[in-house]
């Protein structure tokens, strides 16, 4: 019996199955990885690493159909979503190689006294990435990327479900010509992470994934001292307070929500919308919900494809159903069939409602009728969530105000789906520690050594 498995949830069928690794493979791995970081690592320039990872992009490119269909089988993305994925995780590795001198550049210091003084960005080690089933290749390469420019080595554990996009990553690594250990890939139990992550060779470890997860890996790592990145889940609210296009921003509003077929950490999913508006909102965003087209995700007339599982749509069924029960009031969907869920719109949500502090991830949306700015700011920030929000409004200075308060690490004004390498991604509260993408996210795991010189 194995945990990692290739699993259509479009038609529940099992496809193929890896066993877990043994004991002896997980200490092959890290072996690798550290040999790799103390010799490879150590003896290359940040031009030459980054020429590797520059043909990495190259064959995520050269790979795309294959790459991209892996995962419409893994997790069930539509094609189109797949493709994208793709492109935009070749992108992200592409922006690396690209900036390589700027990662690993010298910061000058002016001094007090006589002398010079430089902050030197020098690799650390080993690192364990714990990435999740959403977004496989991208979540990984805006990991991987910018730590293999800086002379970091990487060991992925990937989700139980995505077994052969881990395999063909690890693929375009080695073809790329990078050295074994460079980026090893393995299929660990959580037993085995928690090993990984205590072994004094390893430096640090970065997660993406659950609350539930990311406190079980920061727990491990803070026993044994290491660097914790962690981005986890959302509950981002989509503040609608003017607009002179009501039908551009409800078709905003759905393509962001359904992105990924709604299992997405910064997708809007409480909207918060001014009552002049919010009558007309919900009716045109109920229709657009209603339009969705549900299919196999090799389907190209599917909109949306189903939930990654059995489990995840388990998981959204029984947070509406109790969200319903608790008084919410079911404008549409709110059904299943298998994995596949009916594109969901719930209102009259009150904080006494489990839905009011819960991440829903999948096709389902909360609305919420507020009277002024300051009405719409306090809701938006009533979570224990912090990851991205989205305001629209036709008042410039109104949007600034509304960004200030925000209590989240991104925010995004009259614009939807707007990530792109160059931007930094990641949260505050129970979203999570650290950023990744954009130039920040190669300083999560670096020394920044001080190098003083005397006169």
């Amino acid at each position: 019996m194995t945990d990692y498995a290739v699993v259509n949830p479009s038609t529940g069928e099992t496809l193929k199955t890896y066993p877990t690794a043994t004991d002896a493979e997980i200490a092959a791995a890290v072996a690798a990885a550290d040999g790799a970081y103390r010799t490879w690592a150590r003896t290359t320039s940040a031009g030459d690493r980054a020429a590797l990872v520059r043909r990495v992009a190259e064959l995520h490119r050269e790979r795309r159909d294959e790459l991209a269909a892996i995962i419409v089988r893994e997790m069930g993305k539509p094609l189109s979503h797949a493709y994208g994925e793709v492109d935009f995780a070749a992108d992200i590795t592409e922006y690396y190689a690209d900036n390589a001198e700027a990662i690993t550049k010298d910061q000058p210091i002016d001094i007090l006294g006589e002398g010079t003084a430089v902050i030197r960005r020098a690799p650390i080690g080993p690192l364990l990435g714990v990435m999740p089933w959403n977004f496989p290749y991208y979540q990984v390469a805006r990991f991987a990327a910018p730590n293999l420019v800086v002379g970091n080595t990487i060991i992925l554990k990937h989700a139980p479900q995505c077994p052969e996009s881990a395999a063909a990553m690890e693929a375009m690594y080695r073809d790329a010509g990078f050295p074994e250990g460079a980026f090893v890939n393995v299929y660990a139990s959580n037993d085995q992470a928690a090993t990984i992550i205590a072994d004094p060779r390893v430096a640090g470890v970065s997660v993406t994934g659950s609350e539930r997860a990311g406190a079980a890996v920061a727990a491990v790592a803070g026993a044994n001292l290491k660097k914790v990145a962690l981005e986890m889940g959302g509950s981002d609210p989509f503040i609608l307070l003017s607009t002179d296009d009501l039908d551009a921003v409800v078709e905003a509003a759905a393509e962001a929500r359904l992105d990924n077929t709604g299992q997405s950490c910064n997708a809007p999913k409480r909207f918060i919308v001014i009552d002049s508006l919010y009558d007309e909102f919900v009716e045109k965003f109920t229709d657009a919900m209603k339009a969705q087209v549900l299919g196999d995700g090799f389907d190209e007339n599917s909109t949306i494809g189903p939930l990654s599982s059995l489990a995840a749509a388990d998981r959204l069924e029984d947070q509406v159903n109790r969200a319903v029960a608790q008084g919410a009031t079911l404008v549409t969907g709110g059904t299943r069939e298998g994995a596949f869920f009916q594109p969901t719109v719930l209102t009259g949500v009150t904080r006494e409602n489990d839905i009011y502090r819960e991440e829903l991830f999948g096709p389902a949306s909360t609305i919420y009728k507020v009277a002024s700015e300051d009405e719409a700011v306090a809701l938006a920030n009533d979570t224990g969530y912090g990851l991205g929000s989205y305001v629209y409004t036709t008042d410039a200075e109104q949007a600034d105000r509304v960004a200030n308060g925000i209590d989240a690490g991104m925010v995004y004004v009259n614009i939807v789906l707007a990530d792109s390498p160059e931007l930094p991604f990641g949260g505050v509260k129970r979203s999570g520690t650290s950023r990744e993408m954009g130039l920040l996210a190669a300083d999560e795991f670096v020394n920044k050594k001080l190098v003083r010189v005397g006169p």
